[in-house]
């Protein structure tokens, strides 16, 4: 009866398995760029193996649970010295074989990836990684005066191979966005490279996947993979300074933010505050994340993060700012909002 409860559970845990592999955080189940085939073909491989053991395994423990017990003298101890043959091939062979495939296949996918080593031309975005927030900087060959640094969030077009440098501002990183390709560590004082190439347009997640502080989980970004037409749509949208408050509040919330702290620690091109400290502001409204990609960008959350950044994201660099309270965090939060 144990062993027909077990049998019962097998289709509720496959299905917890498959509900957990569709997550966008997953890779294993679908892949959306290219330097991530192989990785998820590997991955595949190692569960396959995994699986066809767990069967082998359970159709054995099956087999002895529902097979005849027989009598006393059909269970006298047998000559030591039998079933050895079965120990060495189903207890050392067979796993050795495995391991050793599964290690020649890995070594085939590492040999596979792109040379982290400095490329020639220059890369095409340096992603900078520090305590918790990713900041991205598009570089246009012979044009820097076409320079963009917007942080969190990753734009790239789809069907180019884009050559991403990472660089640590502080401590050990990880940039990984699972669904377009491995891991890359980022380490001060050393630039790593990593390719990107997304094969349909789409968000793919990603985290920083090295411990580095209390905040670590909190560490995300996202890869928003366009198509080239609206990759340059939104290149130009990003170039542009910020708009100008149309309504009265955004006026009086530009007036806010500028008489406060925030204009100390952030930059809003085309507005006196050019502060280097915090992330770019200018199109804040655009992006679909806040804290480092923490929170939804939405009223509830951005009123959350202005005044009580530290409850909600402790150790970061933002300061509670419990002043801006009443009209004047309205006015500001809807100045902010729009800088689309």
């Amino acid at each position: 009866m144990r062993a027909l409860r077990h049998i019962r559970l097998a289709p509720l845990a496959l299905g917890a398995l498959l509900a957990g592999c569709s997550t966008p955080m997953n890779y294993m189940i679908g892949n959306g760029g290219v330097g991530a085939r192989s990785a998820a073909w590997l991955g595949w491989q190692a569960i396959i193996a995994f699986c066809a053991a767990t069967l082998v395994t359970w159709a054995f423990l099956l087999w002895f649970a529902l097979r005849r017990r027989g009598t006393l003298a059909e269970h006298e101890p047998i000559d030591i010295n039998q079933g050895q043959a079965w120990i060495l091939i189903g207890g050392f062979l067979v796993p050795i074989g495995v391991l050793i495939f599964l290690f020649v296949d890995m070594m085939v996918v590492l040999a596979s990836e792109p040379v982290a080593k400095p490329v020639s031309p220059a890369p095409d975005i340096v992603v900078s990684g520090q305590q918790w927030w990713w900041n991205a900087t598009y570089r246009f060959k012979g044009r820097p005066d076409l320079t963009l640094s917007l942080p969190t969030e990753i734009h790239i077009p789809v069907g180019k191979a884009m050559m991403i440098e990472v660089r640590s501002a502080d401590v050990m990183h990880s940039f990984w966005v699972p669904k377009l390709n491995g891991k890359i560590d980022l380490v001060p004082g050393l630039n790593n490279y990593e390719v990107l190439e997304a094969v349909e347009p789409g968000t793919y997640l990603g985290q920083c996947a090295a411990y580095c502080g209390e905040q670590h989980a909190h560490m995300k970004l996202r890869v928003i993979a366009q198509t080239p037409k609206n990759y340059e749509a939104w290149l130009a949208h990003q170039r542009a300074p910020a708009a100008a408050p149309t309504s009265q509040e955004a006026l009086r919330g530009e007036q806010v933010f500028m008489g406060g702290a925030c204009s100390l620690c952030h930059t809003i091109r085309g507005t006196p505050a050019m502060g280097q400290f915090g992330p770019d502001l200018t199109h804040l409204a655009s992006r679909q994340t806040i804290a480092g990609g923490m929170l939804p960008n939405d009223t509830a959350d951005l009123e959350a993060w202005i005044t009580h950044a530290q409850a909600l994201k402790p150790g970061s660099p933002m300061p509670d700012l419990p002043q801006f309270r009443g009209s004047d965090l309205r006015a500001l939060v809807t100045y902010l909002q729009g800088l689309k």
